[in-house]
């Protein structure tokens, strides 16, 4: 192991060496940024109807307190992680701890939705160099495989149950405090790792990174964020020619970024990472993985809420159930792996436990509060196992000296699938509750079951209940189609991750 001034790749000269209590005390005070960055994505969930009565953000203004966090996020994470090869990892992390603390505090104090939506930004800004220098760390901190990926085994289950976590933290916080506490909590742990950070963390980075790629930036951000902002709408809005165009230009930008990439001295996405040993399967079924999930979390919140009629803080809490199942898969997967069960098997057994998690969810009714959570907690289950493999898988093959790279487009698939499960599984439950609502029935309450649930609200009781009973169980029906077609994608991944991981071999050597 390297000390903790050096610049060159640990392991890089000398082979695996195993990590002791030095290196195992770093990765705990790592995990505290990617909880809290994971926990970022959801923790307004319950804070919005306070942060409206206090800052009265106008429609839009509110719709961007939402979204910038994840839009600076996704946009920069290829940026970020190329950066952090080229200057050193740990440093870049502390730059973005830093910056994290103070747009939390900013965002604590905000006195207009102006300064919220900036300090969501900057948070937005940290979050992007936390998470791809978490995981670019262990790759060098760890460089014996098994204590490797038992380590990212453990990165996995904090960044799945972090999102879980989030929106429940809000709610008792918001309930118990102001709306400015949900973004208080993220100070201690960014103080700890700022102070602890340079004392336990290696530095490490590309020693030969060539020119920064400059004009790669903007293009890469243009070619992400309006696929992202298209795929994100579509659920909820629908085919909107607006959308539809906003992933096509966002299309088109990517394909110039991916030239610009194969015919520069020093690209921001070296092409050869991509063209590493089993690099690319791993990004592509870690997108399926991301989009079963997300695709899947979309209808199983509205389903608590709306379909159960559970309080909103309520919901959070019985979502945390399904974290059980998270708890169980990442020691179970590691004893498979240590007992010699090849990577394949692993993420293709994953995929069919995702298939079973589907098929529970494809047989719910309108009163199938624990089917539905057994099915999450078997989905969450299945994510873990694959998620922890596909990294390791990675991050293994990736150069040492491209960590960071290598692990920015991780997380970019991870976003991107996420985006791509919302819109597609979203689409398709959408597209099933508009045709089972009868033609009868008004036309607000046919788009989706929210509005079905504010036009009930404003109808006669008889009447309001009865369009309130049927725009339930259309949504049922709705997500029973979708878990079908999640089913049959997931088992499809589980047949291309036999086939294609097992030609690659097994490396943990």
């Amino acid at each position: 192991m390297t000390n903790s001034t050096s610049t060159t790749p640990v392991g890089a000269a000398s082979g695996p060496v195993r990590a002791g209590r030095r290196e195992w005390t770093a990765f705990g005070v790592l995990m505290l940024p990617l909880l809290l960055v994971s926990m970022d994505v959801s923790v307004l969930y319950f804070a919005t109807p306070a942060i409206s009565a206090d800052l009265h953000p106008s429609g839009t203004q509110q719709l961007w307190i939402f979204d910038i966090y994840g839009f600076v996020l996704a946009g920069l994470l290829m940026t970020m992680g190329s950066l952090g090869d080229r200057v050193g990892r740990r440093r870049l992390l502390l730059m973005g701890a830093a910056a994290f603390g103070g747009a939390s505090l900013l965002a604590a104090y905000a006195d207009s939705a102006g300064t919220l939506i900036a300090a969501r930004a900057v948070l937005g800004i940290g979050g992007a160099t936390l998470m791809p220098s978490t995981m670019a760390l262990l790759r060098t901190m760890f460089t014996d495989p098994g204590q490797r990926a038992k380590a990212i085994g453990v990165w996995s289950g904090v960044m799945t149950g972090g999102i879980a976590l989030g929106s429940v933290m809000s709610g008792i916080l918001v309930e118990h405090f102001w709306w400015g506490s949900v973004f208080l909590v993220n100070l201690p742990a960014m103080a700890l790792l700022l102070l602890l950070g340079p004392v336990l963390l290696p530095e490490s980075k590309d020693p030969h990174p060539g020119a920064f790629d400059w004009p790669s930036v903007p293009l890469s951000m243009v070619a992400v964020l309006p696929v992202i902002y298209g795929l994100k709408e579509i659920p909820s809005e629908g085919w909107h020619p607006l959308y539809v165009v906003s992933i096509g230009a966002g299309l088109l930008f990517a394909a110039l970024f991916v030239r610009r990439q194969r015919a520069g001295a020093t690209p921001l996405i070296p092409p050869a990472l991509l063209r590493g040993h089993g690099f690319a399967p791993a990004l592509v079924l870690n997108l399926v993985a991301a989009l079963a999930v997300m695709g899947s979390a979309i209808f199983t919140t509205q389903y608590l809420q709306s379909v159960l009629g559970e309080s909103p803080l309520a919901a959070a809490l019985w979502s945390l159930l399904p974290s059980v199942f998270i708890g169980v898969a990442g020691p179970l997967t590691a004893q498979l792996v240590q007992r010699g069960v090849d990577r394949g098997s692993v993420v293709a057994g994953g995929f069919v436990a995702m298939a079973a998690g589907f098929s529970l969810l494809a047989l719910i009714g309108t009163d199938s509060l624990w089917l539905v959570l057994t099915g999450a907690g078997v989905l969450a289950c299945g994510m873990v196992a694959i998620s922890s493999q596909l990294v390791d898988l990675a991050m293994s093959s990736a150069p040492v000296e491209r960590a960071g790279t290598a692990s920015s487009l991780l997380e970019g698939s991870t976003e991107f699938g996420g985006a791509l499960g919302m819109a597609v599984l979203g689409s398709i439950g959408t597209a099933v509750y508009r045709h089972e609502m009868p033609a009868t029935a008004p036309a607000r309450a046919r788009e989706t079951l929210g509005d079905a649930l504010v036009t009930a609200a404003h109808l006669p009781g008889g009447a309001g209940a009865s369009l309130l009973a049927t725009a339930r169980e259309a949504f049922t029906t709705g997500m029973r189609g979708a878990a079908i077609a999640g089913a049959v994608l997931v088992a499809l991944a589980a047949l291309g991750a036999a086939l294609s991981l097992r030609r690659l071999g097994d490396e943990r050597k």
